[in-house]
């Protein structure tokens, strides 16, 4: 569809306003026409909803002549990657077509993404037995790649204070000297090009630290948390490898449950997850003060929208208590879709009141916090 056709905008609207406004606005042939079938197979469903029965017929997708995979198949093809990958989330998470995860021939075909692993870990659970082994290795392709690629940042961030005094033979990037190299270099310099010619590159040297750290990760699995679970699993698999630094997780809503002994495999801490429920965050606060050993060595992160269910005194004299004890603290705020903070304000301010360091970030933000809060 070309913006220079001049029914550009005219054909835009009966794609986007469905059959119903064929009468208004004429049909469509060609590729706008398989595009208008495969719109219509899944969101036509809320018209059903409505008590209003889709066509049938030739060249239809109407649910009862197709498959769910031929559905999915052309919808790939017909659309842009992140509308086909908006419309497979719809397809599993807001219209339940859980037929998509009933044949492994669907699952190849699903486009692996953190949306698609949030639909997996609640279907897990509801999933016929034959289907459980490949639901497990759809979800772990999409944690290794989150893994990926925040591993390299974790680690760069964890590495240690540049030493400006010291000299690496590491060449990186994060290492690269260039007050150094520029001084080093003087002697190269070209007039004809008005350049420097470096042929003698610095890098500076990291401290590393020699004390060990304690994390102690306190996650909220109420239902609206679920991206900050996913990135908190993989956060603690990637920490708990590093030298130095040990850690703990706990996930709460009203219940707690103690993860600690499998962070080393961020699928099997998702699948302990029971999103639901309230939130009792004092008593999960509270729990995790068993962890706290070395308490002026020790990082506590609490996970949540600081919705508190229960009474809010537990938490403030848990949190108070850690406080006293020298315990560094930082509060996460969950992150809606679009990346915006949502939090209650009034408990995480008075918890800022009370020494916590309150923020809302993305998770490669909170691995150069933590490093910092550690220095």
């Amino acid at each position: 569809m070309s913006a220079r056709d001049p029914d550009h905008a005219k054909r835009r609207w009966r794609l986007a306003l469905g059959r119903y406004a064929e009468r208004q606005l004429g049909g469509l042939s060609g590729s706008d026409g398989r595009a208008d079938r495969a719109l219509d197979y899944l969101y036509g469903r809320e018209y059903e909803q409505r008590g209003l029965h889709r066509p049938s017929g030739p060249g239809s997708l109407d649910p009862t002549q197709m498959k769910a995979l031929d559905w999915l198949g052309e919808a790939r093809k017909l659309f842009p990657q992140s509308v086909f990958e908006v419309m497979q989330d719809h397809a599993l998470d807001r219209y339940g077509l859980s037929d998509l995860l009933d044949d492994p021939k669907t699952l190849d075909s699903l486009e692996p993404n953190q949306d698609l692993l949030k639909t997996l870990l609640s279907f897990h659970g509801r999933a016929k037995p034959e289907m459980k082994e490949k639901l497990r290795q759809v979800a772990d392709a999409v944690i290794q790649d989150i893994m990926r690629r925040l591993k390299s940042d974790v680690q760069r961030a964890f590495s240690g204070r540049r030493n400006p005094f010291k000299r690496s033979h590491v060449a990186s990037a994060s290492n690269f000297d260039w007050r150094g190299t520029l001084r080093r270099n003087l002697k190269n310099y070209d007039p004809k090009s008005g350049r420097i010619i470096a042929d003698d590159l610095r890098f500076i040297a990291r401290e590393r630290r020699r004390l060990p750290w304690s994390v102690v990760l306190c996650v909220d699995q109420s239902g609206s948390m679920t991206d900050s679970i996913i990135h908190s699993a993989v956060m603690a698999a990637i920490l708990s490898g590093l030298p130095g630094v040990n850690v703990s997780m706990v996930l709460f809503d009203t219940s707690i449950l103690d993860v600690t002994d499998r962070l080393t495999d961020p699928l099997e801490t998702l699948l302990s997850v029971q999103l639901g429920g309230g939130t009792d965050i004092g008593r999960a606060v509270e729990y995790c003060e068993r962890f706290v050993d070395t308490p002026e060595r020790t990082v506590f992160v609490l996970i949540s929208d600081f919705a508190e269910g229960a009474s809010p005194r537990r938490l403030y004299r848990a949190v108070a208590k850690m406080n006293e004890a020298k315990v560094r603290m930082i509060g996460l705020s969950a992150l809606d879709d679009l990346g915006n903070p949502y939090m209650d304000k009034q408990i995480a301010g008075r918890l800022a009141g009370l020494g916590m360091k309150i923020g809302a970030m993305t998770p490669d933000r909170l691995a150069l916090w933590l490093a910092e809060v550690m220095r």
